[in-house]
């Protein structure tokens, strides 16, 4: 419940907020669903050349960013509605909206040129021969087991706990001054936060998304789920552990 000091939203705002979320989210899916290119998830069949230019790294970022819109910008809901709250007093408190997203979908952004980067090392070691048991190693299963394994990690429930709580997360990071500045940097931590807890299921569109929708959302909602409701900790363990059970299968089989 936010404080009686804090500026009420009035409802159309608030409604005009979250819809304006609903069309980013729901064009990001949409143009998902029209693309009938995968290459995203399809790295290691490309040639070296193919992965190692900068127009593929472009698309890898640019189609990396248009997932995390789809799948991660809705969960950002209740930390985008809170600091409405408190500029809402302000004139410009849409742009401080837009500021905030921009910083969030930065933060991932960057995790995908991460992810990016590691896969053209991994597969630069493999070619040149430098860790030949790479090439047997099931990459699938051991994702699975990463991120089954990832579930029960402190790390994981400390950066879930900063998202699960809007309200001190805002408090923590909102002072007035600079405010734009603080809208960005609030938007660039709490995207942080967000990679914190959510990265290894994010891979997993690597092992079992393969470009489907399906998957995707599936996905998108157990990490909604585990971000924004109270209830979404007692999803962790179960998630952990059938991802773990799946991982050993994938390896035996």
């Amino acid at each position: 419940m936010l404080s009686p000091l804090i500026p009420r939203v009035p409802v159309a705002e608030r409604a005009a907020l979250v819809a304006c979320i609903a069309l980013l989210a729901g064009a990001a899916w949409l143009g998902l669903g029209f693309s009938t290119d995968s290459r995203l998830f399809h790295l290691h069949h490309l040639d070296p050349g193919t992965t190692a230019s900068f127009s593929f790294l472009l698309y890898f970022v640019v189609s990396w960013t248009v997932m995390t819109v789809a799948m991660m910008l809705p969960s950002t809901m209740p930390v985008l509605a809170t600091l409405h709250a408190f500029a809402a007093d302000r004139s410009n408190r849409v742009s401080l909206l837009g500021l905030s997203i921009l910083g969030y979908l930065l933060a991932w952004a960057a995790f995908g040129g991460l992810v990016y980067a590691a896969f053209l090392l991994l597969k630069s070691f493999v070619l040149n021969g430098t860790w030949p048991w790479a090439r047997a190693l099931p990459g699938g299963a051991l994702l699975l087991l990463m991120a089954g394994a990832f579930q029960f990690s402190s790390f994981k429930h400390k950066c879930l706990e900063k998202c699960r709580s809007p309200f001190s997360f805002v408090m923590e990071h909102w002072r007035g001054e600079q405010e734009r500045w603080q809208a960005f940097r609030l938007g660039v931590d709490h995207g942080v936060f967000c990679v914190g807890c959510c990265w290894a299921l994010m891979l997993l569109m690597f092992a079992v998304g393969a470009g489907s929708l399906l998957w995707m959302m599936v996905l998108a909602i157990v990490m909604a789920v585990e971000k924004t409701l109270p209830w979404g900790r007692r999803l962790s363990a179960p998630t952990g552990l059938a991802l773990l059970a799946w991982g050993g299968i994938a390896i035996l089989t």
